[in-house]
């Protein structure tokens, strides 16, 4: 079996990589920089982006990783029947379907749909929030305080690593065909509460500052966020507010182990922190 990990420079689509290679599995890295991913030498790598589907080496691939791609996607699905691959499994978003302007959801919903429309053995990951969001938060925790609003915000962060780790366990065993898998860390924290697991975890003291949901938007927009994201991103926190989320409880029971807590997270980040 050999599969296709699409987007094997990102976030997730490298650690994909590492997931399957110790699973013993052949795995084909498309990228269009393999000296920025530094991928292993037991990747077959290969230069290419799913924005140009024409670079795609599906000769011999058996599934496909796909990272999402909205604009391209159908084309890719095109190439990939052509070519007889059976096996997709695509990454998604939990915000598939929230229907508002600004949401990475709208994304996501049609790379879902395609794929969908295609006929493939479909699974599709959708991740919540990720942990690595926080890294954004670095210069101002070496600075001893973090400011955002809606700091009782409560979500349930996860590891890019977990992410991983499913989409490997998906695409190398049976019985995944069809369903959808709603991921999440395996804890609620508000962004109140993540401050103090760096506090706790760095050892020193980490003030959290509210900031008024007008003083937010007007940060991220200067920091040339769209108006129509910054909105979406704010309305994600007041609902959770309103509404905290809960772990789902998919990432322990695809890998029979307990998904990777915050603290631990911030842990293995202690140097981007410190």
């Amino acid at each position: 079996m050999t599969i296709l990990v699409t987007g094997a420079t990102g976030s997730v689509g490298r650690l994909v990589v590492d997931e399957l290679l110790s699973a013993g599995v052949p795995v084909r890295a498309l990228t269009v920089d393999p000296s920025r991913a530094q991928l292993p030498p037991e990747a077959e790598v290969v230069v290419g982006s799913l924005a140009r589907p024409s670079t795609l080496p599906l000769d011999g691939v058996d599934a496909v990783y796909l990272a999402p791609m909205a604009r391209t996607v159908r084309r890719f699905c095109e190439l990939a029947t052509d070519a007889g691959i059976k096996r997709v499994v695509a990454l998604s978003g939990s915000s598939v379907g929230d229907g508002h302007e600004g949401s990475s959801g709208n994304e996501y919903g049609a790379v879902e749909a395609a794929v969908r429309e295609a006929g493939f053995d479909w699974t599709f990951l959708r991740p919540g929030v990720f942990m690595n969001n926080t890294l954004d938060w670095a210069e101002t925790v070496r600075a001893g305080e973090v400011a955002m609003a809606y700091g009782d915000a409560t979500q349930t962060p996860i590891d890019l690593g977990d992410i991983a780790a499913v989409a490997a366990r998906v695409l190398t065993t049976e019985g995944h065909t069809g369903a959808t898998y709603v991921l999440s860390g395996p804890e609620a924290l508000s962004l109140r509460g993540q401050v103090a697991t760096l506090e706790s975890v760095l050892g020193r003291e980490i003030r959290f500052r509210e900031l008024t949901r007008d003083e937010q938007r007007a940060q991220w927009i200067g920091y040339g966020v769209p108006e129509a994201a910054v909105d979406w991103l704010l309305d994600g926190f007041e609902e959770t507010l309103r509404h905290p989320q809960v772990p789902t409880g998919v990432v322990e029971e695809l890998l029979g182990r307990p998904g990777t807590t915050y603290a631990e997270w911030a842990e293995a980040n202690r140097a981007v922190f410190a």
